[in-house]
């Protein structure tokens, strides 16, 4: 009986993770750019010991990748914000001033006149942060270029090019999330460049509008619904087994 308890217990623990990233995906479904980064799937592993060498546990292979399926996207009309386009990221400044990248393109302008994201981080420039003249009208290109134009000039007078983001397309590299909630490319941590290369789709952005999160709420549900599920099936083999083991016992006592 106590194999059978051991091996419902660890079935319960191992959706402990996938439990805590799927709660945290429904409380993300309405976050602007939000991707999805966390797959698992069930296997069974064996386990070494004394005793017959037939003994096996359910565990999960996880798999911790940041999935760029492009989101519902929604016009807005807003001059700063902007939906990515198929894999393309946005070159941003992490909490502990590194480079990092995000799918999120509420763009604002802070009081010190620096590009920011709606989370407050600068977003990059192809030549660092980008400044932009105070009362100035702003438009953003495709390709990420940013113009400004001074409301009080005359109408003759041609847009100032004041800075191009730094887009990068990630389709070949893959991408982990931080602490922080961007995105920075897989072994950054152990020394490796921060910078990504392109892939074979030119980066690019839909102007005025902005992509909201990827995640489905009809499969999320569903996975939800299947992880109870195995729960409570875990749950009640574990008290069958009491059961089981006390009736035996009570036998035992009789005899």
């Amino acid at each position: 009986m106590d194999r059978l308890i051991f091996t419902s217990l660890d079935g319960v623990s191992e959706f402990a993770m996938p439990r805590m990233q799927l709660s945290n995906e429904l409380a993300n479904m309405s976050t602007t750019g939000f991707k999805r980064s966390f797959e698992n799937a069930s296997s069974t592993i064996k386990v070494s010991g004394p005793g017959f060498d037939t003994r096996y546990k359910p565990a999960n292979i996880y798999k911790d990748q940041i999935n760029l399926a492009q989101g519902p996207v929604l016009y807005t009309g807003n001059a700063l914000d902007v939906a990515l386009n198929n894999s393309t990221v946005l070159g941003v400044v992490g909490t502990n001033d590194e480079l990092a990248y995000t799918r999120r393109g509420d763009l604002r302008v802070n009081s010190a006149g620096i590009l920011e994201t709606g989370a407050g981080q600068a977003v990059r420039g192809q030549n660092g942060a980008i400044t932009v003249p105070p009362g100035y009208l702003m438009e953003i290109t495709q390709d990420g270029s940013i113009f400004a134009t001074n409301p009080s000039s005359p109408r003759t007078m041609p847009p100032v090019l004041v800075g191009r983001l730094m887009l990068r397309d990630a389709s070949k590299t893959p991408l982990e999330r931080r602490p922080d909630g961007l995105f920075e490319p897989q072994g950054a941590k152990e020394g490796g460049t921060r910078d990504i290369t392109n892939g074979p789709t030119p980066p690019s952005l839909s102007p005025q509008s902005l992509e909201g999160s990827n995640v489905s709420p009809y499969e999320s549900m569903v996975r939800l619904l299947q992880m109870n599920r195995s729960f409570e099936s875990n749950m009640k083999a574990i008290k069958e087994a009491e059961q089981i083991d006390e009736a035996g016992t009570a036998m035992m006592k009789a005899v």
